[in-house]
């Protein structure tokens, strides 16, 4: 059991006995919370430049994941911050406010330097900021001319989310995710302060400092339009909490300013969900906030992550131990920006906080968002001939010289290749990447026209990879790829074959890089490959393994 949360004057302490190693922990997080580290301390009026990142149909009416490059001015744009209380009738919901509460404090610094409105939105909290000038702020500012009809209510669905047929949790319970034991003693301790047990936030959480000269304090949709009108804030950062409640429902929030025409985006890494992960889908809690944020970017609204301002990694909850599994998809062949994705959140959602790398809609050979491989736990490549900016290719290399593991899938054997090309200035190639790093020796492909098939290698049948698969031969999509012989030191897994042609090639193998991180890769990868559950159960044993999180028995996880 975590230990447990105190409030005093409105402010979280810890108890004065029985402080736990989580309880100090979390004292030292709101101590830190005026000087978050990495902040990008950019200059006032520096634009914000951010990825948006949402979900659309394709051509086969699947959705796939599109980031969208966006520059927001300072100067017409504000920052919502939703419910972040200083207590919550769930504990648990109380420490994640808590864990979050710096990093937000952080991004509010940086914005507010930067020219931007910060809105403080602790709902039914109105009566302690009576006299704040920041309050007043809100309540004096002019009344808009086009006001939106329904802005001062909640909204509980929008037209586009019909399609969803509700949300991907449920929280009809009220999502609360305390022990019966510990809740009630919080309970106890909440109404011996003289707090409502159900709702005993007085005001947002003293971790977010308030500007009285620039700062804005509602909790009213009216009142919050109006401060947008009078700024001219035509883009709107959102942050805050619960992410499947007040987020997307209160009278600022995503759905309304969404509806109204605002260039909305929730922050995606600071926001937490109110989920019991008891209940359906019955998956972690951490997971289950990401499924909400799955929906609000296919029927809502586009997301961020809070380190395209402040730099750095993205913000998570000490609890969620997952590591963060970065898949670089850039290739025009096989469709992996659509099936890659896909096939992590189904299948490896549980096991990995998933970060998705694409090209520049614009440049073709430079990667947005490969700062996310620094600290990462896993790489998943899907490449295909890009020489990249000097500077990326050097974070490249330095993941990979500290022993980062590294799944590679089709074209990733020739994804910094030119063919001996010379690159653009201020462009590099990795033409040796392929035996490098993956122990691999591409030389071309057998015709597109002749049926491939793939089976275990007998001599690697119990290797975790491919222990359980199909003992027989099973079809596959796409050519096959011409690989042998491979690097010394690569164990194949398994065998390819192009109709009646002879010898078979390796179709799946391991390696080592030489800075000792685990290497799988598979020239597998077409389309149709990702509709059998051969390939699905390989490549899901595979990224465990180069992980070093090897499903036992075989299994893959779910």
């Amino acid at each position: 059991m975590r230990g447990a949360v105190g409030i005093e004057g409105g402010a979280m302490t810890t108890p004065p006995l029985k402080r736990s190693r989580g309880v100090l922990w979390l004292v030292a997080l709101l101590n830190t919370a005026a000087g978050f580290p990495g902040m990008a301390g950019a200059a006032a009026g520096e634009p914000f430049r951010v990825l948006l990142r949402d979900r659309v149909q394709d051509s086969a009416g699947e959705s796939v994941i599109r980031q969208t490059q966006a520059e927001w001015d300072p100067a017409r744009t504000a920052v919502i911050v939703c419910d972040m209380w200083d207590a919550h009738h769930c504990l648990n919901a109380t420490r994640r406010v808590a864990e979050m509460a710096p990093r937000v404090n952080a991004f509010l610094k940086e914005a507010r330097e930067r020219g931007a409105l910060i809105v403080h939105a602790p709902s039914s909290c109105m009566e302690f900021y009576a006299n704040h000038p920041a309050r007043r702020r809100a309540q004096e500012a002019p009344a808009a001319s086009n006001r939106p009809e329904g802005i001062d209510q909640w909204l509980y669905w929008i037209d586009e989310e019909e399609e969803a047929a509700g949300y991907p949790v449920d929280a009809s319970d009220g999502g609360e995710d305390d022990g019966p034991e510990e809740h009630a003693q919080w309970a106890a301790r909440l109404t011996a302060m003289g707090r409502n047990p159900d709702s005993p936030w007085i005001r947002q959480s003293a971790a977010l400092e308030i500007d009285e000269e620039r700062d804005a304090v509602t909790d009213s949709g009216v009142e919050n339009w109006n401060l947008l009108e009078e700024r001219g804030a035509d883009n709107v950062f959102l942050i805050g909490v619960h992410t499947n409640m007040c987020v997307l429902g209160r009278p600022f929030g995503l759905r309304q300013l969404a509806k109204s025409g605002k260039n909305v985006a929730l922050v995606r890494d600071l926001t937490d969900a109110m989920y019991d992960p008891e209940d359906w889908p019955r998956v972690s809690h951490y997971r289950g906030t990401e499924l909400v944020v799955e929906h609000i970017e296919r029927h809502v609204c586009p997301t961020v992550a809070s380190n395209q301002v402040l730099g750095g990694e993205a913000f998570r909850f000490p609890g969620d131990t997952r590591k963060a599994a970065v898949l670089i998809l850039a290739e025009d062949e096989y469709e992996t920006q659509r099936t890659l994705p896909r096939f992590f959140e189904e299948q490896l959602g549980e096991a990995f906080r998933m970060h998705c790398v694409f090209a520049s809609p614009g440049d073709a050979g430079r990667l947005e968002g490969l700062e996310t491989l620094e600290g990462a736990g896993l790489l998943v490549l899907s490449v295909r001939r890009r020489a990249l900016p000097e500077q990326q290719m050097r974070v490249l290399r330095e993941y990979l010289d500290s022993g980062g593991p590294v799944v590679g899938v089709r074209t990733a054997s020739h994804a910094f290749s030119l063919r001996g090309q010379t690159p653009e200035p201020g462009r590099a190639v990795w033409e040796e990447f392929d035996p490098e790093v993956l122990g691999g020796n591409y030389q071309g492909h057998y015709g597109n026209e002749v049926e491939t098939f793939a089976r275990v290698r007998p001599e690697a049948a119990e290797h975790a990879i491919v222990r359980g698969l199909d003992a027989g031969e099973w079809p596959t999509g796409g050519s096959l790829y011409r690989v042998s012989p491979l690097e010394a030191g690569a164990e194949v897994l398994l065998w390819g074959r192009a109709g009646s042609i002879r010898p078979e090639e390796p179709a799946a193998w391991t390696y080592h890089t030489a800075a000792g991180g685990r290497v799988f890769y598979t020239s597998l990868g077409h389309p149709k490959d990702f509709e059998s559950a051969e390939f699905q159960r390989l490549l899901t044993h595979g990224i465990l393994w180069a992980a070093g999180q090897e499903a036992e028995g075989g299994e893959g996880r779910k």
